[in-house]
């Protein structure tokens, strides 16, 4: 056993050694024809500026991909499965199952943290659990499953993640706009109006992340991240609910 002060020595190592990607094909049941693609999809930019003579590219293409598929198949899956449900639900819905949260738990069910190729300070500063390299990882492996074998087996791979996430949507009508019901609750119990604002951006040009906080009055209720800004919005608007339920609010 490593003794503790060995930790930088552990990293170090870690950092520069590649997981076994066909033990990890088996512990996943998933086999991949093209293995680069999947190499590509688990290598974090922060590798490539440690090691820029590596012959891998990071996986920020594959993730712009993934986060189209991903998007695709969630909208028609719903599509399909509540043929009465108006757009504004099934957009919410949809929302709810690829925001960043969402993607990041999946890919700790796939336990993506644990084979990402990343630089030594990406991992010293947490980044295996970082939900923005989660999600993006999450979202590079699907445009690389899409690549490799196309849209059915995605659709295949990723609908079981999105049943849970569904069926808790379903239960607590989370999907139901939260910015909305967090609106009617203040005005009518504290006769304030939440107010919205911008506290963090982060992200490549082509998958920006934003981070939103809602305050009411002075005091901040929740914070919430997202692709969009409406998307990061919402999401703050659901967890400020969490609060507001410890001052009676109920669904």
């Amino acid at each position: 056993m490593r003794h503790p002060n060995d930790l930088d020595t552990c990293l170090k190592e870690r950092s520069m050694t590649r997981p076994d990607l066909n033990v990890y094909q088996q512990q996943i049941g998933i086999t991949f024809a093209n293995s680069d693609l999947l190499q590509r999809a688990l290598t974090h930019r922060s590798y490539l500026n440690e090691h820029p003579g590596e012959p891998v590219q990071d996986n920020e293409r594959l993730e712009f991909l993934g986060d189209a598929v991903l998007d695709f198949i969630a909208a028609g899956w719903l599509y399909e499965r509540f043929p009465d449900l108006d757009e504004g639900d099934l957009t919410r819905l949809r929302a709810g199952l690829v925001r960043t949260q969402s993607l990041a738990s999946y890919a700790s069910l796939l336990g993506i943290g644990d084979v990402l190729l990343m630089g030594r300070g990406e991992e010293e500063n947490g980044g295996r659990k970082r939900l923005s390299n989660l999600c993006g990882a999450f979202e590079a492996f699907a445009g690389a499953l899409y690549l490799d074998q196309g849209l059915a087996v995605v659709a295949a791979f990723a609908q079981p993640y999105f049943e849970p996430i569904l069926d808790e949507m379903l239960r607590t009508r989370s999907y139901i706009d939260a910015k909305s019901r967090l609106q009617e609750w203040s005005q009518a119990t504290l006769n304030l109006t939440p107010i919205y604002h911008e506290i963090g951006v982060s992200g490549p040009d082509h998958a920006r992340e934003f981070t939103i906080e809602v305050r009411i009055g002075e005091a901040v209720y929740g914070v919430g991240t997202g692709h969009s800004k409406q998307i990061a919005a919402q999401a703050a608007a659901q967890d400020g609910l969490k609060k507001a339920r410890e001052q009676g609010y109920a669904e």
